[in-house]
């Protein structure tokens, strides 16, 4: 009998496995997760891996075997695994009867052309992609609770969602008018595998754009905000700061509207949704605010013209881009309050 409040977690070196290991280990609505790595270097509790986690109570590690998940009593599966590792097992895992949560890009999208042609990879999971959710809670809360397959959506993403789907549901973007997303990310968004250009000596006292026009975050902004791709310029900066993600969106609105109008348009939006906390008007959010946290905090300033609008998005790219998202995608699952083990 699979118990969903049991969690293996596959994948956990990297700094979004990390961060989710912190949060699952101090989870008061779940059993201690097992967590499986393909290669342990003889450990067998995570604090043999990560000695700050010394103290923490019991964090087993076991050599990856989709065999032994299968044979265990887990229910749920999160995965923190490269995109195509997450192909490969996530459908073995679906199979084998346990939820899958993935934190990886491959089921984030509605088609497997889509897949291919961002992520440059094969689609050997292309039958599961009608399968998964797109894992933001404060979106799609409702088919959350019932998926077998989770797809957590990118942290960029994230942020530039929840900034623009109040104003495109209510119909207040003009068309004809270009969406400018200008985002800035810490270091550890590009990942844990050294490479030359995120070297201390390189990020220090630099700040420098990558990815224009071809970030793999760019169809799933499309894909929730309803914005064509021709109105949509969505670019990404590299901070020289280890996590955060500042997002401000330039729109034109259609009428011309003050900034009470607005703000009661975002409180109204998310009404109920206490991991978005949002600033009154001309009052602006800032990394320093969201970091090890999974709040994402949304603020904006008006124009005297009232049609052009600054929108300020501003998250923790491993709390609520990543690892603190899937938690809260967790607990829907679970039937938990969604905000259990995050704040």
């Amino acid at each position: 009998m699979r118990d969903p409040r049991s969690i293996a977690v596959i994948g956990v070196t990297g700094y979004t496995g990390f961060e989710l290991a912190t949060l699952l280990l101090r989870h008061p609505g779940i059993a201690k997760p097992t967590f499986y790595v393909r290669d342990a270097n003889g450990a067998h509790c995570l604090s043999q891996m990560f000695p700050q986690l010394r103290g923490w109570g019991e964090a087993p590690v076991r050599p990856l075997s989709l065999d032994a998940i299968a044979q265990g009593n887990a229910g749920t599966a999160i995965l923190a695994t490269p995109h195509e590792a997450s192909a490969e097992l996530a459908p073995k895992l679906l199979d084998a009867g346990l939820r899958v949560i993935d934190l990886s890009g491959a089921f984030r999208f509605s088609s497997a052309e889509t897949f291919a042609a961002w992520y440059k990879l094969p689609t050997p999971h292309a039958s599961r992609f009608s399968e998964a959710v797109y894992g933001l809670p404060e979106l799609y809360a409702d088919q959350i609770r019932a998926a077998k397959l989770i797809a957590n959506p990118g942290c960029y993403a994230t942020s530039v969602i929840l900034a623009l789907r109040p104003l495109q549901q209510a119909g207040l973007l003009a068309t004809g008018h270009t969406v400018v997303c200008d985002c800035k990310s810490g270091a550890s968004g590009a990942g844990k595998d050294p490479r030359r250009d995120l070297q201390f000596v390189e990020l220090e006292g630099n700040f420098r754009a990558y990815n224009l026009f071809a970030h793999r975050h760019t169809p799933e902004i499309l894909e929730h905000t309803g914005l064509p791709e021709s109105q949509v310029v969505f670019t990404t900066h590299l901070l020289p700061i280890p996590r955060g993600i500042l997002s401000s969106i330039y729109v034109t609105l259609v009428d011309v509207h003050t900034p009470q109008e607005i703000e009661a348009l975002y409180r109204k939006f998310f009404a109920g949704h206490s991991l978005i906390r949002l600033h009154p008007p001309g009052t602006l959010p800032e990394v320093q605010h969201i970091v090890k946290t999974n709040f994402c905090d949304i603020g904006f300033a008006l124009h005297a013209d009232g049609k052009r609008l600054v929108v300020v998005s501003c998250l923790d790219n491993l709390g609520k881009g990543a690892a603190g998202q899937a938690v809260q995608n967790l607990n829907l699952t679970l039937g938990l309050e969604e905000r259990m083990g995050l704040v």
